[in-house]
């Protein structure tokens, strides 16, 4: 589905305020807990190796349940990165100061043919 121009817009917004972490990036430190946010069905269909999930809709109100501490490396992902720019200007904005947005998210990994999980 196409993006608005309102949505568009928005998530230009905080894209200055956001770490963003490249693939290869992410691949060369291990310090990461991977975190994908988007929905249940694309969750099932296939998900990157080490991931976790916590949709979009119910982040915010779950990652303090899951990770407490505050200073954990966090990495989101979606589709291709714009629910994931949202959700880490959003957890920084709940005082998690380490977190981060793949650049490009899922699409750009199946893209490079890295491996993923199906359950």
């Amino acid at each position: 589905m196409q993006a608005s121009q309102a949505f568009a817009s928005l998530v230009e917004s905080v894209m200055p305020h956001i770490k963003l972490i490249t693939i290869e990036q992410y691949q060369q430190q291990d310090q990461w807990q991977l975190i994908d946010v988007r929905e249940d069905n694309e969750w099932l269909q296939g998900h990157l190796p080490n991931a976790k999930h916590l949709s979009r809709g119910i982040i915010e109100r779950d990652i303090e349940h899951r990770f407490p501490d505050k200073t954990t490396p966090i990495l989101l992902y979606c589709g291709a990165g714009q629910r994931a720019a949202l959700a880490a200007y959003n957890l920084q904005l709940m005082g998690y100061t380490h977190v981060a947005s793949m650049v490009g998210g899922y699409r750009a990994w199946i893209q490079h043919q890295f491996p993923i999980v199906q359950d």
